[in-house]
């Protein structure tokens, strides 16, 4: 995933207001200034905290997306990684973990766990774990098949989403320049926020839910956002 469509992301949801309210999300959350980042993409959110002062290890699955994120930190605020989040084995130990813009979604259910495991043991004690996934409303909102076609960086390109039980299926398609047709797929799952709520708090983190950035508990809206803090143990 993230190989072809990489070099066109920015281009396709690049939204500055968005990063800005991430940004802000994070100050008001975040413990200390030595951050880990999961899935970092193309970087914006990542950047964006490191000129504010966060010293971030930014990491993705996608060595294109992190080619692209390196492009723009030209002063090398950041410091990007290959990790794939099932294995953290590599990572240290840090006051806030953060991971963005759905990227939890991209975990199966039987993975879940163990992702949100190996975060708690990689956070300082008393450290913050944020992270937002899709709201359940967006199964209801893609059950009829979303379908965009244009033009993206003088591509033609298609992009569809349709919902599946409890998976949200993206599929791309590129028809670029040199008369290849480069084609991506996506799966995301979509949980229920007791579910993660339940597994968060069994393994010792004290748990806040937003709906949509400020919006206080589980509401309608596009994505659940949660503050996690990892419990001291006495």
């Amino acid at each position: 995933m993230y190989n072809q469509l990489a070099k066109h992301y920015d281009s396709l949801v690049k939204d500055d207001d968005a990063t800005q309210a991430y940004v802000d999300f994070t100050k008001k959350y975040a413990k200390g200034k030595n951050m880990l980042e999961l899935a970092c993409g193309s970087g914006e959110i990542s950047l964006a905290l490191a000129k504010t002062g966060y010293q971030l290890v930014a990491t993705d699955l996608s060595n294109q997306m992190l080619d692209e994120a390196r492009k723009k930190d030209v002063e090398g605020l950041v410091d990007y990684a290959y990790m794939n989040m099932y294995d953290m084995s590599q990572a240290g130990i840090y006051d806030t973990v953060i991971c963005y813009c759905d990227s939890m979604n991209y975990i199966d259910e039987q993975h879940i766990a163990s992702v949100l495991k190996q975060v708690y043991d990689h956070l300082e004690d008393d450290g913050i774990f944020l992270f937002d996934m899709h709201a359940l409303d967006r199964l209801d909102e893609f059950k009829e098949e979303f379908y965009e076609a244009g033009k993206v960086d003088d591509t033609d390109f298609i992009w569809s989403i349709i919902s599946d039980e409890n998976r949200l299926l993206h599929n791309f398609v590129f028809y670029e320049k040199d008369g290849s047709t480069q084609y991506e797929h996506h799966e995301q799952w979509v949980f229920n926020p007791n579910q993660i709520t339940s597994i968060l708090t069994e393994l010792g983190f004290q748990v806040e839910i937003y709906t949509d950035f400020v919006q206080p508990g589980i509401q309608e809206g596009e994505k659940y956002f949660y503050v996690c803090r990892k419990e001291v143990i006495a």
